[in-house]
């Protein structure tokens, strides 16, 4: 049976008693060291590879500018996020704050484009985990991506407080090969290695600081963004954490303070080392630019290559997680297939993990991790815009909401967010249309499900849709 919803144009059906308790994640598996570390982990490939890609497009003027606007948006975002975590916390992230502030489509909306970001990501950083064990073992291409793929999709089907353990290990051995490489190239820097890409003749404003000219600006957006894509994803463990509104805003805003000095620190060296020419391009730049000052096998570039590949895993075995959590909350509340939201007796979605690694597998034989990123941006972007919009509808909607912590600056920050967010958007059209158009289709199928079937059989019991019945009643009654 189902009951119309008349203010959202969603209807609800009935579900058995025993519904949610099917559907149960581990509480207090996670405190805020762990979901710091968690933050990290979702980003900390991004400096191990990708972001370079930025240089090709934009020089190293152009990449430098593009990561201090990404830094500001970034940084105000999470301060956002820190707020809403805290105030709403579930498994839904992003779109329970867009349902609480926008309804149903708003919701939907916002969780179909973090899902388009963190199914696609781990296909690119499956691709370039193949760059990394290329260069140990010579070994590349689909094998490698489907054994990585089903082994860190299995021990996430061991247990969240197992796995959340593992990659604190494997994200602190990352650390420790970043610090190599930063101490390493420190001195071997120059200021001249960073302008020497050749100087574009037809575009408008080149210089050697900017070789691609204004243009570049902004088709190094989308590399940029990668030295910090995905820590908003600290949000979705927040019905495993221990103490939500003291532990999300202190995990995710340390994980913020970390990946800016690491990703500043990458930006500087590996093109101030070995020049950006050599770097725009390189599948391994870490490692690439240890080779370039010390040697090819140099015990420094060997270390950086075998226990780097542990930052590619991290974030690989990391966004697993992520996108396991928003697929279980949306399924949960109807807006997907409900049995991807069904838990395991160790509490964990298994068909939340298993079918978006199938796809997200596929992807990778693309074999086009550049691609891959672009793809990813356009997801993410679009969630930036309607998580900070929703900070800024529920401040003004609903001024008492419980806000165990405050956003510094409020609005504006989230302000500043929002619109940095439309910025990034409209430059992964130009860094390729080609990208662009197939994050299009696959948003575009996704709302298509939502408009024509799932919209009319949403769950009422599931929380995201509880606190909008329960803020409902109490705006009524007001």
């Amino acid at each position: 049976m189902s009951e119309l919803n008349p203010t959202a144009s969603v209807a609800y059906e009935s579900v058995t008693d025993d519904y949610l308790a099917k559907r149960q994640l581990k509480k207090g598996a996670a405190g805020w060291i762990l979901l710091a570390s968690l933050g990290v982990s979702y980003v900390i490939s991004g400096d191990f590879a990708g972001w370079n890609f930025g240089l090709a497009q934009g020089g190293f003027g152009g990449m430098l500018i593009a990561t201090l606007l990404m830094a500001v948006m970034y940084t105000a975002m999470v301060l956002t996020l820190a707020e809403l975590s805290a105030s709403l916390p579930t498994a839904g992230g992003g779109y329970s704050f867009a349902r609480r502030a926008m309804g149903p489509w708003g919701g939907y909306l916002t969780g179909t484009a973090i899902l388009l970001e963190y199914a696609i990501a781990p296909a690119a950083i499956a691709i370039f985990i193949g760059g990394y064990t290329n260069e140990l073992f010579g070994w590349n291409g689909p094998t490698v991506y489907a054994v990585f793929y089903a082994v860190f999709v299995g021990l996430h089907l061991w247990g969240a407080g197992e796995a959340l353990k593992i990659m604190m290990v494997i994200t602190g051995l990352a650390v420790a090969a970043l610090l190599v490489f930063i101490f390493g190239m420190l001195p071997h820097f120059s200021v001249d290695n960073l302008f020497n890409i050749e100087v574009s003749s037809a575009a408008a404003g080149a210089s050697a600081f900017l070789p691609e000219g204004y243009i570049g600006i902004w088709a190094a957006i989308p590399f940029a963004m990668w030295l910090f894509l995905a820590v908003e994803g600290v949000p979705l463990a927040a019905e495993e954490a221990g103490d939500p509104a003291r532990d999300m805003p202190k995990g995710i805003i340390t994980a913020m303070l970390i990946l800016l000095v690491v990703g500043g620190a990458v930006l500087l060296l590996a093109p101030g080392g070995a020049g950006a020419e050599a770097m725009k391009d390189h599948g391994a730049p870490l490692v690439g630019a240890l080779q370039a000052v010390y040697g090819e096998n140099s015990s420094a570039a060997t270390f950086v290559n075998l226990v780097g590949l542990a930052g590619l895993i991290a974030s690989f075995f990391s966004i697993i997680y992520a996108y396991s959590r928003q697929v279980f909350a949306l399924s949960r509340a109807g807006y997907l297939p409900r049995f991807l939201s069904v838990t395991s007796k160790n509490k964990v979605p298994a068909m939340a993990l298993i079918v978006p690694g199938v796809l997200g597998f596929l992807l990778s034989l693309t074999g086009e991790g550049d691609l891959m990123i672009t793809m990813a941006v356009f997801g993410a972007t679009i969630s930036y815009a309607l998580m900070t919009l929703s900070h800024i509808i529920l401040r003004a909607k609903e001024p008492k909401l419980a806000r165990p912590y405050k956003t510094p600056g409020g609005v504006l920050t989230s302000g500043v967010a929002f619109v940095l967010a439309i910025l990034a958007f409209a430059s992964t059209f130009v860094v390729s249309q080609e990208a662009a158009l197939w994050s299009a289709v696959f948003y575009a199928v996704m709302l298509a499900y939502f408009a024509f079937y799932s919209r009319h059989h949403l769950v009422a019991k599931a929380p995201e849709e509880e606190f909008e019945a329960i803020a409902r009643a109490e705006r009524e009654l007001s």
